[in-house]
C-alpha cells in the first residue's frame, strides 16, 4: 500500500508534536512538522497528500499559505485548524479550498485525528486508481525511463499515444530531465523501429556548419567541401530525427529547417535536385519557447509546426520518491561497470538526497551517486560521502 505524506504546520512546538504522534498512529502514513510557513512551501516538491495548517502563522496566515499550496498542486488536501471560531473566516476557509475546519478546543486533536483518518482512506483510492491506469502501460517497453511517480507515468501514458502516429513532437523540460530518452522512446516503440534514429544537438554545432550537416552538401558546394556528404535528415529517412535544443538555432536557419519540414524534401548545398524525405522529426528544447517568439528569437509559425504533440518533462525535484529509485539504479549500474562489490544507501543519506533541489536534475544526480560510490567507506552511503556542486 502507498505512504499518504502528511505535513503539520504549527508554529507551537508542543501543539504541533502532539498533532504528528497522533497521526503517526495511523498506517502508512509519514508525517512531517514545520514551524514556519516557509519551511512548508520550501518541501513542496515532496509531494503531501495532506497539509494540517495552523491559521495564525508568522509571516502569513493559514489562509494565504493555502493559496500557495493550491497554486502549487490543487489536488493537495488542506485541514485548516484554528482558533477562530467566525463563521466568517470559517466560510472564507472553505471557498478557498479546505476540506476541513478544525476548532482548537479539548476535542481538537480528536477530530483532526478523524478527518485525517476519512482523508488517508481518500488518498488510498486515488492512489489504487492511478495504479490500475498504469498496470495498461507495459513498462518492458519502456525500461530506460525510470520512475514511478505520477508525473513520469502521465509520460509514458502521452508517449504510448504518440509512438504508433507521424505526428511531430515536441519535448520540453529542463537540462538533465531525459528528454533523448522520451525520443528514443519514441522511436523504438514506433513502426519505424528497425529504420534510423538521428540525434543532432543544435547547441554544438557552430552556426556555419548547421546546414551542412542537417541538409548535407556536394563536392566543391565550398571551399572545404571535399566530397558529397549526407545530411542528418537524409541520414534519418525512413526513421527518426531528434533535434534536440532546437532553440539554439537563429532565425535564418528556422527559416530553412520550416521549408524543410513543410515540403518534406531537401536539397543538399551546391545542388538543384530536391530530394523526397519520409522522415519522423521528434524536437527538444529547455528553453520556454512561447516567450522567444514574442521576444522575437523564434518563429512563430515554426513553433507551432514543431508544437504538433507537446510532451513536458518534470524536474527531478518534483518526481518525490523517484529520487531513492533512480539513485539505488545508478549506484548498481556504477559498482557493476567498474567492479566493485554492492554498496548501500543509508536511509539517512536517501534523506538528504530526497531534501536537495536538484538544478541539475537526473544528470546531476548520476554524478553524486557516482562520487559518493567513491567517497563511501564499509560499502555503505552515508550522508557525508554526497558533495554536491557549489
Amino acid at each position: 500500500m502507498a505512504i499518504t505524506r502528511i505535513f503539520v504546520v504549527e508554529d507551537d512546538q508542543f501543539i504541533g508534536n502532539l498533532i504528528k504522534k497522533a497521526l503517526e498512529k495511523m498506517d502508512n502514513v509519514d508525517v512531517t512538522h514545520f514551524l514556519t510557513p516557509e519551511e512548508c512551501l520550501q518541501q513542496l516538491h515532496l509531494n503531501p497528500d495532506i497539509v494540517t495548517i495552523d491559521y495564525l502563522l508568522p509571516g502569513m496566515n493559514g489562509l494565504e499559505l493555502m493559496a500557495k499550496i493550491k497554486n502549487y498542486n490543487a489536488d493537495i488536501h488542506c485541514i485548516m485548524v484554528s482558533g477562530q471560531d467566525k463563521l466568517d473566516v470559517v466560510i472564507e476557509t472553505y471557498r478557498q479550498g479546505a476540506v476541513d475546519y478544525i476548532i482548537k478546543n479539548d476535542n481538537a486533536i480528536v477530530n483532526l485525528e478523524n478527518s485525517v483518518r476519512n482523508l488517508v482512506k481518500t488518498v488510498g483510492l486515488r492512489q489504487e486508481n492511478e495504479s490500475l491506469k498504469d498496470l495498461v502501460i507495459d513498462r518492458n517497453k519502456y525500461n530506460t525511463i525510470l520512475g514511478n511517480s505520477g508525473s513520469v507515468m502521465r509520460v509514458l501514458r502521452l508517449i504510448q499515444k504518440v509512438e504508433k502516429s507521424n505526428i511531430m513532437v515536441l519535448v520540453t523540460g529542463q537540462s538533465g530531465t531525459g528528454k533523448e530518452l522520451v525520443a528514443k522512446s519514441i522511436h523504438y516503440n514506433s513502426p519505424r523501429a528497425r529504420k534510423p534514429f538521428v540525434t543532432v544537438n543544435m547547441g554544438a554545432i557552430p552556426a556555419d556548419l548547421i546546414e551542412s550537416e542537417l541538409f548535407g552538401h556536394e563536392k566543391g558546394a565550398f571551399t572545404d567541401a571535399r566530397e558529397r556528404r549526407i545530411g542528418k535528415f537524409e541520414e534519418a529517412n525512413e526513421g527518426t530525427i531528434f533535434l534536440d535544443e532546437i532553440g539554439e538555432m537563429d532565425l535564418l536557419m528556422q527559416t530553412k529547417l520550416l521549408r524543410v519540414l513543410q515540403e518534406k524534401e531537401v536539397t543538399r548545398i551546391g545542388s538543384n535536385k530536391s530530394i523526397k524525405l519520409d522522415v519522423r522529426v521528434v524536437a527538444a528544447t529547455n528553453r520556454n519557447l512561447a516567450h522567444e517568439v514574442k521576444e522575437g528569437k523564434f518563429r512563430e509559425d515554426l513553433y507551432y509546426r514543431l508544437q504538433g504533440f507537446l510532451i513536458h518533462l518534470p524536474p527531478l525535484l518534483e518526481r518525490g520518491d523517484d529520487v531513492v529509485l533512480l539513485s539505488k539504479t545508478f549506484l548498481n549500474d556504477f559498482c557493476k561497470d567498474n567492479k566493485l562489490g554492492p554498496i548501500t544507501l543509508t536511509k539517512e543519506a536517501a534523506k538528504v538526497l530526497m531534501e536537495y533541489k536538484w538544478p541539475g536534475n537526473i544528470r546531476e544526480l548520476k554524478a553524486v551517486i557516482e562520487r559518493a560510490a567513491i567517497m563511501s567507506e564499509n560499502a555503505t552511503i552515508q550522508p557525508e560521502d554526497l558533495i554536491f556542486a557549489q
